[in-house]
């Protein structure tokens, strides 16, 4: 599992490409079309610059498109994510992670078969779908409790992340963070 995702947004990251390329090997993308018309030709430039510079693509709540591309697998909202196992049965090797807005939604992804859990808002973020941020403490908490690997997004930057450090993630993710 990478220990960095950026999720794309239309609006806060519009162009995937160029935030992509300039990640880490081994750190991931989930590409979150939001309808884009143009999502398959997106999704197939991400795939090439993914395996060009070793890096994870994952697709956002669309597994027909990442089955079409070739991705790694899939990142699934805390809506679906009782369709992790049955995703990762059909597609052996998939990476399947999901949204998380609470302790209770992380431990259900873990049952329903989930690779990991991105835990959502860890600290205040301009994402229009945020809540109120949970800190890390209660996310330390949370990475304790629950038998599953966790990332935090919400609010995550190059300053937030290092408050993250001991708190026994997975990894960070972030939409416009990498940028700060």
């Amino acid at each position: 599992m990478p220990r960095l995702l950026l999720f794309t947004d239309p609006v806060r990251t519009p162009d995937p490409l160029a935030a992509a390329d300039t990640l880490p090997s081994g750190a991931g993308v989930v590409f979150r079309a939001f309808g884009d018309p143009d999502a398959l030709n997106v999704a197939r430039r991400l795939r090439e610059l993914a395996s060009a510079r070793g890096l994870v693509l994952l697709i956002g709540a669309d597994h027909r498109l990442a089955w079409d591309v070739g991705a790694d697998g899939v990142h699934l909202p805390e809506r679906l994510a009782r369709r992790a196992r049955a995703l990762k049965s059909g597609r052996p090797g998939w990476i399947v992670t999901t949204a998380a807005h609470s302790e209770w939604a992380a431990h259900l992804a873990g049952g329903w078969g989930a690779d990991a859990a991105v835990v959502s808002a860890v600290f205040p973020s301009r994402s229009p779908s945020a809540g109120a941020p949970i800190g890390p403490v209660r996310l330390a908490a949370m990475a304790r409790r629950v038998r599953l690997p966790i990332y935090a997004l919400g609010g995550v930057n190059s300053k937030t992340a290092r408050r993250l450090k001991d708190a026994g993630l997975a990894g960070v993710a972030a939409v416009d963070g990498l940028r700060t």
